[in-house]
C-alpha cells in the first residue's frame, strides 16, 4: 500500500491528497510532527526531513511535483495501476 508522510495544513501535502483523490488511490495517510527535527520516519524512509514523502514499494519520492507526475504516469490511463 501506497504511504504518504504529510502535513495536514501542508499545501503541496494537499496537492499530493488531491492527485490521489483524483486517481481513486487507496493509501495510508501518515501525519508528520509538525517541528521538522521531529520527523524522524520521514527521515529514515526518505533521507531529508520534509514533507509530502510517498513510498510506493521500492519508489520513495519527496517533490509533490515528481510524486503527481508519478501518480499519473504509474496510476492514471494506461498505467499499471
Amino acid at each position: 500500500m501506497i504511504k504518504l508522510y504529510q502535513l495536514e495544513g501542508c499545501w503541496y501535502c494537499q496537492m499530493v491528497r488531491e492527485k490521489l483523490a483524483e486517481l481513486g488511490i487507496n493509501y495510508e495517510k501518515i501525519e508528520a510532527p509538525a517541528e521538522r527535527e521531529m520527523r524522524k520516519e520521514v527521515f529514515k524512509v526518505s533521507g531529508q526531513y520534509l514533507v509530502p514523502v510517498l513510498h510506493d514499494e521500492n519508489t520513495i519520492l519527496s517533490d509533490e511535483d515528481e510524486i503527481i507526475e508519478y501518480l499519473e504516469r504509474v496510476y492514471g490511463k494506461g498505467g499499471q495501476g
